[in-house]
């Protein structure tokens, strides 16, 4: 059997197709190859358009079919990643109502506290978790506040990945690891939040039932097997936000394991067997795609909104016609530490780590004789890796200790730079694996057709590529230190 993974990413659409037996990606695709634009109406604003991800999940597919390295009609199983807390809202006919706000977006960071506030912090944090924040419940509240005529026409709220399943098979579904990431589980009663629900005057019926993460989400159906030259009646039988799945991707599925991503927003994800909020909900608990009742696995998720798109931004402004492999080894041509110059990344929206504050991008010790763009390009990849670090120790106070973080061969971590600054600041070893998000759904969904006997079966020939120790890093403690006291300096009170 092949199995088609499908992930849908801020800046592209991913697609694998994955040989069952051995596990191993016959080809990835990405659709398009320039980057996808977030548009922003308002300053913190942040919004995409959902059927501009189907088109281009539909483009990324043909173009996959089209290369002749695979048998279409042998894929037997699709999965589908996707990123996570956005906002997708359909009417009585299954048309979308507005744009998505997505993950990034801070309009209801005010709404989520006052929530906080006042069903109050105890309860949020054992029943949910979390701060309500601006997770989709909360952005959800904000387009009820203030767009009324949108809000009366909803019928239908979904995540990105059940609207991209939706279009596919053309039946609603959701699981408890989505609504979680939503922050409208409760965990107390394994069942949506009635009391988050009523707090903000919403309707539970908006809200498709939920099912298990591996499970038949829907069937594909005749006319999109047709524009696919696929097989009617493929099952979509795994559905999982982008992190939860690349921890997945990566076998980090039990306490104590950890994974680690650095594409558009920067995460570090750890599996739990404990319900154990951080209590200023800096870092996120989520239930991962193995939680079930009886089975507590909750992802310990801390998230850097600027990572990656920072390094985009830059090298738009600076070296469009650049590669980022030729970026890559410029930067490694400054000594680390990059002679003085310091950068914050935050400029892609409230950060949850800072408390949801946000000191915008900022730029350090730049000497203007003696620094030039290989600097810049260096500074940028520390400190993101310093960002990392900050938020890492977060999660250390909050009890978890990583001593290996796995991590794709992908995005931020194909710089030798930013890997070496990366286990550096963190101080911990990274093993990297060849895989990525699309090829963790593929595999998803082979677990959850039956096709695997279970996980461990289905990572059973995962091998990583290499492992980088500490003590074959440069030591970065003090240019972090000195990143840290501008943090401080910069951050409101």
């Amino acid at each position: 059997m092949l199995l088609l993974g499908i992930d849908i990413g801020t800046s592209s659409i991913k697609v694998s197709v994955v040989d069952g037996a051995t596990s191993k990606s016959i080809i990835t695709v990405q659709y398009p190859e320039t980057e996808v634009p977030i548009d922003s109406p308002k300053p913190g604003w942040a919004e995409q358009d959902p059927a501009t991800w189907w088109k281009h999940t539909v483009a990324a597919i043909q173009l996959a079919n089209s290369s002749g390295k695979f048998d279409a009609a042998a894929i037997g199983a699709i999965g589908i990643a996707y990123q996570m807390h956005g906002l997708v809202v359909l009417d009585k006919n299954h048309e979308i109502l507005r744009p998505s706000i997505i993950w990034c977006d801070s309009r209801a960071v005010s709404i989520g506290a006052k929530a906080n506030e006042s069903l109050g912090p105890d309860f949020c944090l054992h029943h949910l978790l979390n701060s309500p924040g601006n997770f989709t419940a909360s952005k959800l509240a904000w387009v009820k506040a203030n767009e009324p005529g949108v809000y009366a026409e909803v019928a239908h709220v979904m995540l990105p990945g059940d609207y991209i399943a939706f279009r596919l098979c053309g039946n609603v579904s959701t699981t408890p690891s989505s609504l979680s990431e939503a922050v409208l589980w409760d965990f107390t009663t394994n069942s949506i939040s009635h009391e988050l629900l009523n707090y903000y005057g919403i309707d539970p019926s908006l809200f498709a039932a939920t099912q298990p993460v591996f499970s038949i989400h829907g069937k594909l159906s005749d006319k999109v097997a047709n524009e696919l030259n696929l097989k009617a009646g493929i099952p979509v039988s795994y559905k999982a936000g982008d992190q939860p799945n690349n921890a997945l991707s990566l076998g980090v599925l039990e306490p104590g394991e950890v994974a680690a991503t650095a594409g558009t927003s920067g995460v570090i994800y750890a599996v739990s067997d404990l319900l154990n909020p951080d209590p200023l909900s800096r870092v996120n608990s989520f239930a991962h795609v193995n939680h079930q009742q009886g089975q507590v696995r909750t992802g310990i998720l801390l998230c850097i909104n600027g990572t990656g798109i920072l390094y985009s931004w830059a090298r738009q402004q600076l070296a469009a016609a650049r590669s980022y492999s030729s970026l890559n080894d410029a930067a490694a041509t400054v000594p680390p530490g990059s002679d003085g110059v310091l950068v914050l990344p935050f400029g892609n929206g409230a950060e949850r780590m800072l408390g949801n504050r946000s000191t915008g991008v900022h730029f350090s010790g730049i000497d203007l004789v003696k620094h030039n763009h290989a600097h810049i390009f260096r500074a940028i990849q520390e400190g993101i890796a310093f960002a990392f670090r900050y938020g890492l120790d977060i999660m250390r106070s909050n009890g978890h200790q990583p001593s290996l973080i796995r991590a794709g061969r992908a995005n931020l971590f194909q710089s030798e730079v930013f890997l070496q600054s990366f286990v550096a600041a963190t101080g911990v070893p990274v093993s990297l694996y060849a895989s990525d998000g699309s090829v963790g759904a593929a595999i998803g969904a082979g677990i959850g057709c039956g096709y695997y006997k279970d996980s461990k079966d289905a990572f059973s020939n995962q091998q990583p590529i290499r492992t980088v120790l500490p003590e074959d890093c440069p030591n970065l403690e003090t240019p972090y230190q000195h990143w840290l006291k501008l943090l401080h300096k910069l951050l409101p009170d």
